[in-house]
């Protein structure tokens, strides 16, 4: 298995049929073990498994396992606001994109070009219709900076924080999807913000005028990866070195708990590249995202 692993993330298909059903919290430890196999990839299916379990409206979907008849895993996927699938034979891609066809939700579906293409080949006729598609980079950090960068008041953000950021993250969302989630689901989004800072996953650095100067969101964890989304560094500090030094801070407490750190840009963004690389982060894939229309 681990040859096979080297080199793609498909398994030899053997001849034995598969099922695909909605998952429980009893499997929740063969999930995570399945899922670890490639930490990185998955870390966002793995990330809301650790902190909500396998059932939970928190998930905002159903995550599906397709297991062939030996018992053995072939897939498991989440489908639901957000579609995410780690797969190991194009049968499972297949089976997942029948089952999410029955979902008229799904605000977008994210994964590796390779996968995503080949998930979309088997949901697009009789799925929701596609709305806007985006290439991804993926950058990954698993070595801090050697240069130290303390920033004096980095810190986890509190609910007094709230109307800060709640702004911000919306327009960082609208500016990747474009819909503004405050004009679809105001409550709904500020009640998310909201409970990942109680998780303590929100790091701020406000200004003495109020201002809020950098934000970062810890969108999951696990022991092997750490997975941020929501990075922002006020217009008017831009270039000046502030979100440099507040993100080699974060990264580097941040290693010091997880072997790895990673996060996405736009591919079109290339200041955002630069600025990645300039924190000592790695090119390590490219994922494809595709919005939808709620039909």
């Amino acid at each position: 298995m681990e040859d096979v692993m080297v080199t793609s993330q498909y398994l030899p298909e053997a001849e034995v049929s598969i099922t695909t059903y909605p998952l429980t919290d009893g499997e929740r430890e063969e999930v995570l073990a399945f899922l670890a196999e490639r930490p990185t990839q998955t870390v966002c299916m793995a990330g809301l498994i650790r902190d909500n379990g396998v059932e939970s409206a928190h998930n905002r979907g159903t995550f599906y396992a397709c297991r062939n008849s030996e018992g053995r895993l072939e897939g498991v996927a989440l489908i639901g606001h957000a579609t995410l699938v780690e797969a190991r034979t194009r049968r499972a891609f297949r089976d997942f994109a029948l089952a999410a066809q029955c979902s008229t939700r799904t605000h977008m579906i994210m994964g590796e070009s390779d996968s995503v293409e080949e998930f979309w080949s088997h949901y697009a006729d009789a799925g929701q219709r596609m709305r806007r598609a985006c290439h991804e980079l993926l950058f990954e950090l698993s070595r801090p900076l050697d240069v130290t960068h303390e920033v004096e008041g980095l810190r986890l953000a509190t609910a007094d924080d709230l109307e800060l950021i709640v702004p911000v993250h919306a327009g960082l969302a609208e500016f990747e999807s474009g819909i503004n989630p405050l004009a679809t689901d105001a409550e709904g989004f500020r009640a998310r913000c909201l409970r990942r800072i109680e998780q303590g996953r929100v790091w701020v650095l406000v200004g003495a005028d109020g201002r809020l100067l950098f934000k970062t969101d810890v969108q999951a964890q696990t022991p092997e990866v750490v997975y941020l989304e929501g990075v922002h560094v006020h217009p008017a500090e831009r270039g000046a070195g502030l979100g440099r030094r507040c993100l080699t801070h974060l990264t580097r407490e941040l290693l010091l708990r997880t072997r790895r750190v990673c996060l996405f840009a736009n591919e079109e963004n290339e200041r955002a590249h630069s600025f990645y690389r300039s924190c000592g982060f790695r090119l390590r894939g490219v994922y494809d995202t595709i919005f939808l229309h709620l039909d």
